[in-house]
């Protein structure tokens, strides 16, 4: 998995793009963005170079147009920013922000059937109370 490598909301609606597609140039990138969000071309590639300045994005040049192609994996990319939330809030919180989360999303019948099975096995051996982990050594809830 990608350890330390943050990107931007914006950069994560041109990855999105790019991992769709799995290669993908400036000029559809760009098409595909201005039917989405009103950003000029210069902004996408503003984007663009840092995603490849920040090892997310590879390019090959094609004549005189720049192909893009991620250079790591959507899932990795996504587990690291959800281990990046569920370490940054309150371990107490971690049941009801996910419940939040279920709430919000549409689910797949195959995903809520995976999803039970992992709550499942987690119930054998989960705690009756997950202790708050704000301020080390202290053992009051929040």
């Amino acid at each position: 998995m990608v350890k330390d490598l943050q990107i931007t909301p914006a950069e994560w609606r041109v990855m999105r793009i790019v991992w769709t597609l799995n290669e993908a140039t400036s000029r559809e990138i760009t098409a595909i963005l201005q039917r989405k969000v009103d950003w000029k071309s210069a902004t996408i590639k503003t984007l663009l170079h840092r995603l490849v300045t920040k090892g997310v994005l590879t390019t090959t040049k094609h004549g005189r147009a720049f192909i893009y192609h991620p250079a790591v994996a959507e899932q990795s990319m996504m587990c690291q920013a959800a281990d990046d939330l569920f370490q940054s809030i309150c371990e107490r919180r971690v049941g009801q922000t996910l419940n939040h989360v279920l709430n919000q999303v549409e689910l797949s019948k195959d995903d809520i059937r995976t999803l039970q099975e992992t709550l499942q096995k987690k119930l054998a051996t989960a705690p009756d109370q997950v202790q708050c982990n704000c301020i080390p050594g202290r053992k009051m809830n929040c």
